[in-house]
């Protein structure tokens, strides 16, 4: 499997510490992000993870028309340009076409592909030419082995630094499941795989013009995937989830974060240990 570093911050893989991606889901105000990202920052170095924020400066696929999109290309990098270099972390942020990907790429430490447009071929070559990590979400609509043609989509620009990340697959109208099967297919394909806890238990369209959600199942199905494997975790934290602009049904609480992680981070101690003893 494929070790990806994270420009001169760390890397991810076997081995390696587990990695948090974490943030509000969409840029709501520069200092909301900055409360965020300082407090995630001082939980990773608490646990002793890695760490990488996240945050939406656009979010183009939003349920309805007059949801909240956030502060667009131009201000929305500014700001996490601006996070990255105050507090020292990695940043990541979703594009949505391949017009976007050059100027993102000069900000941006991972570039994120959306769930719904993980099949999209421009876009994909566009990411993986700005040679920066390119964090792919699997589709709802996809089976994990259907990822390998993605990912070599994006190989063939010359680009291996790629994260896979697993956030449910359709089931009916407006729920999502997650098949744990998913996390050693999509390792078998050679990327490290990340599992999006929180999207995960979003209720697509469910609660009329937007998405509703269950956070209550994040930490029995974060459980769940760091027992699987996964080398890290992506999850939306807000303060207030409930005032959140972007997905606060499914946002986990930001004080709830570090206790979690450190129920994860003894089960993959324990899910490492197994696998290293099942090698030898």
């Amino acid at each position: 499997m494929d070790v990806v570093a994270v420009t001169n911050f760390f890397e991810v893989g076997p081995g390696r510490p587990f990695l948090l991606i974490a943030g509000p889901c969409v840029l709501e105000s520069e200092d909301l992000a900055r409360h965020v990202a300082s407090t995630l920052k001082s939980v990773a170095g608490n646990l002793g993870i890695s760490f990488v924020f996240k945050s939406s400066f656009d979010k183009a696929n939003r349920t309805s028309l007059d949801s909240f999109r956030g502060p667009g290309l131009e201000k929305g990098l500014e700001i996490l340009g601006s996070l990255r270099a105050e507090l020292g972390v990695p940043v990541i942020s979703d594009i949505h076409e391949p017009a976007q990907a050059e100027i993102a790429g000069k900000f941006l430490d991972l570039i994120q592909i959306p769930a719904f447009l993980c099949r999209q071929t421009d876009l994909l070559v566009a990411a993986g030419r700005t040679g920066k990590v390119i964090s792919l979400k699997k589709g709802q609509f996809l089976s994990p082995w259907d990822m390998e043609h993605a990912v070599n989509k994006i190989r063939a620009t010359g680009n291996r630094k790629i994260l896979l990340t697993e956030r449910g697959t359709c089931l009916g109208y407006n729920n999502l499941v997650v098949d744990m099967r998913s996390f050693p297919v999509m390792h078998s394909l050679g990327c490290p795989v990340i599992y999006d806890a929180t999207h995960s238990v979003q209720l697509p369209g469910g609660a009329g013009g937007k998405s509703g959600g269950q956070r209550e199942f994040i930490p029995p199905l974060a459980r769940a995937a760091v027992a699987a494997g996964v080398d890290g975790l992506f999850m939306e934290v807000h303060p207030e989830p409930e005032k959140a602009l972007c997905d606060g049904p499914n946002s986990l609480p930001l004080d709830q974060v570090e206790p979690l992680l450190e129920q994860l981070l003894q089960i993959h101690k324990i899910t490492n240990h197994t696998a290293g003893d099942a090698g030898r």
